[in-house]
């Protein structure tokens, strides 16, 4: 059965979202000189990811759905 996703939920908030947790972590601790060194580093070193790891996160999804639901939002 289809989900509705509301627009905005704090229980999926995208700032944990699979996508974004590891390249949160790769740059802990980073410092750039300037905007051409933030470029460079993304561009050649932060996105470089296996190709299963975009279908991974997705698959990640429907736990935290479940889980979502379980708990009721809470």
């Amino acid at each position: 059965t289809p989900l509705e996703h509301p627009p905005y939920s704090f229980d999926l908030s995208s700032c944990d979202f699979h996508m974004f947790g590891p390249p949160k972590e790769a740059l802990g601790g980073e410092r750039f000189n300037n905007d051409a060194a933030v470029e460079y580093y993304v561009r050649n070193r932060l996105f470089e990811r296996p190709s299963t790891f975009f279908d991974e996160g997705v698959k990640k999804l429907l736990a935290r759905w479940r889980k979502c639901i379980s708990v009721e939002g809470n």
